[in-house]
């Protein structure tokens, strides 16, 4: 369709009103006019040849993600793009470390779109959203710990070979997040347990200390669900489950 002329700007901004995306048929329009029409609709810029900085983040402001179609935006623009958008930055070439914290700031997982993140960066993701823990490549264990924390222990299922540190604080979030940790440590089943006596189901080979625990709470539930050769037991603890 063939550029609208339209006389006055007053006509631009009514053309605006009833059509956000009338500025891809207005030859010419006003700064004022372009900023109506992405303030209606961040989208709008891709109908705008060579966006002033101002309408530039208007469109941005209203939708992060559209800063894809702005060329060589500046450090304002990326800023009020991923605070609005925090996975917009995969849109973003280089972006300076401020544009990268807002990033994480505003959704955790933005940290994908990150090359060599820093530790104080994946941090902030972390605490931001405990599940952007999946998206770091061999996290430290202080940030292990932040999202753990996060998540209430369940982010353990995407931590590789996680320290016994690690692995208790998960449980001690949650006692079922036991269920992620191949060859829990005593200290950890009986965390686990203490947590949740029914995270027992999920341990493989309780030892003594636990199967004694999970006996002397005389809870049928949980004594029922370990997963044990109850024929093995000391006759001590034997004695204790024909008297419950």
């Amino acid at each position: 369709m063939n550029p609208v002329i339209y006389r006055t700007e007053k006509e631009q901004l009514k053309a605006i009103k009833r059509n956000i995306f009338a500025a891809q048929y207005i030859y010419n329009p006003s700064e004022k006019v372009q900023l109506e029409s992405v303030k209606s609709s961040g989208h709008a810029i891709v109908y705008i040849d060579n966006p002033s900085e101002a309408v530039q983040l208007a469109a941005v402001k209203d939708t992060g993600n559209v800063i894809k179609f702005i060329h060589n935006p500046s450090e304002a623009v990326q800023l009020a793009a991923v605070k609005e958008e925090g996975l917009a930055i995969q849109y973003i070439e280089n972006p300076s470390e401020a544009v990268q914290l807002a990033a994480v700031r505003k959704d955790g997982v933005a940290i994908q779109y990150i090359h060599n993140p820093s530790e104080a960066l994946q941090l902030e993701a972390v605490r931001k959203s405990g599940a952007a823990i999946q998206f770091i490549h061999n996290p430290s264990e202080a940030v292990q710990l932040a999202a753990i924390k996060d998540t209430g222990g369940w982010v353990i299922e995407h931590i590789r070979n996680p320290s016994e540190a690690v692995q208790l604080e998960a449980v001690k979030e949650a006692g079922e997040a036991i269920r992620f940790i191949y060859n829990p440590s005593e200290a950890v089943q009986l965390a686990a347990v203490k947590k949740d006596i029914y995270s027992i189901q999920y341990i493989h080979n309780p030892t003594k200390k636990v199967i004694r625990y999970i006996i002397e709470s005389e809870d049928i539930e949980a004594i029922q669900s370990m997963r044990i050769d109850f024929e093995t037991l000391p006759d001590e603890l034997k004695l204790r489950l024909e008297i419950i």
